[in-house]
């Protein structure tokens, strides 16, 4: 895997189309934790070639900051995959952090690419193992083996839900994915949500959630974001810039929840250190264990969201 961005955040993993020139010109100065420039559902399928050489010069020629840099290829049941990889990963150098796989089924389609990955790199002079995987989890036979799917590959750095081709996989009535079915007597993929979490989680991934498609209606955006949040996601995806500046919002500790939990880890350190004493009053509630490593959570997404800790 990329040592450089496995621990980077994703808050906002923003998606800019391959084959277009301008929005690629404009990606960079979009501040979302992660940038993937997409050769699949959003290029053409005349385009899709040529658009590899677009891609290949925004990430050689643009300043990407301290980002993650990533390209989503073409699903391995399609007649481009081998030549978006050959072509991206042979060009980039090593600015390029790594490839998304988007529709995985099963295992073997990540143990594919990594086994193609280590040849490209061994010929391009890259290190072995610099670039990283993230898997799409998009149809029932990928949800149904998620979890061989999170341990398939060292590569792996991150597992993304993709709502609306899991719905249509599903046969849903519904026309638009990743949004609230109102019909619906709670969250219709809260099973989903959980199940790839547990699965990212067990494996050491970060879990990303699909985009929201209503770009413009913010505040259901919010809405739908807390669900992510809430089961401890650790971003979303975004394809409009105001959708970034939200996102990075909500899938970041407030400043008091990351002030409470440094306090929490002092007292705790106080009691069992020095006091001897396996769990201690906080406040008003009990603290131990458990309670350090939920605190040590809030504070690592925290330092990666670039707080600090107020005096």
């Amino acid at each position: 895997m990329s040592k450089r961005s496995r621990d980077l955040p994703r808050r906002s993993c923003l998606s800019v189309p391959g084959s277009s020139e301008r929005f690629l010109q404009k990606g960079p100065t979009i501040q979302a934790d992660m940038t993937f420039l997409d050769l699949e559902d959003s290029v053409a399928p005349l385009e899709k070639v040529e658009a590899r050489n677009k891609v290949v010069d925004a990430i050689k020629n643009l300043d990407w900051g301290d980002r993650v840099l990533c390209v989503r290829v073409n699903a391995w049941d399609t007649i481009w995959t081998y030549g978006d990889v050959i072509d991206v990963v042979s060009g980039s150098g090593e600015r390029l952090d790594e490839i998304m796989m988007p529709k995985v089924q099963t295992a073997s389609d990540v143990v594919a690419m990594d086994l193609l990955l280590t040849q490209i790199e061994k010929n391009a002079g890259l290190p072995v193992g610099h670039i990283g995987i993230e898997a799409q989890i998009e149809t029932a036979l990928g949800l149904i083996n998620v979890e061989e799917i999170c341990a398939a590959s060292p590569r792996l750095e991150t597992i993304v839900f993709g709502p609306a081709d899991f719905a249509a996989s599903m046969e849903m009535p519904v026309l638009t994915g990743g949004v609230q079915i109102s019909d619906y007597p709670g969250d219709h993929f809260h099973y989903v949500f959980n199940k790839i979490l547990m699965a990212g989680r067990a494996n050491g991934l970060q879990v990303i959630d699909g985009p929201f498609l209503k770009i413009k209606e913010l505040d259901l955006l919010r809405d739908y974001c807390m669900r992510t949040r809430t089961l401890g996601y650790d971003g979303k995806w975004a394809l409009h810039p105001d959708q970034v500046t939200l996102i990075n919002e909500i899938y970041s500790p407030t400043q008091e929840q990351f002030d409470k939990a440094w306090a929490i880890i002092d007292a705790y350190k106080q009691a069992t250190e020095s006091d001897r004493k396996g769990a201690v009053m906080f406040g008003d509630e009990m603290i131990d264990e458990a309670s350090r490593k939920m605190a040590m959570k809030f504070i690592s997404r925290g330092e990666r969201a670039g707080l600090k800790r107020s005096n």
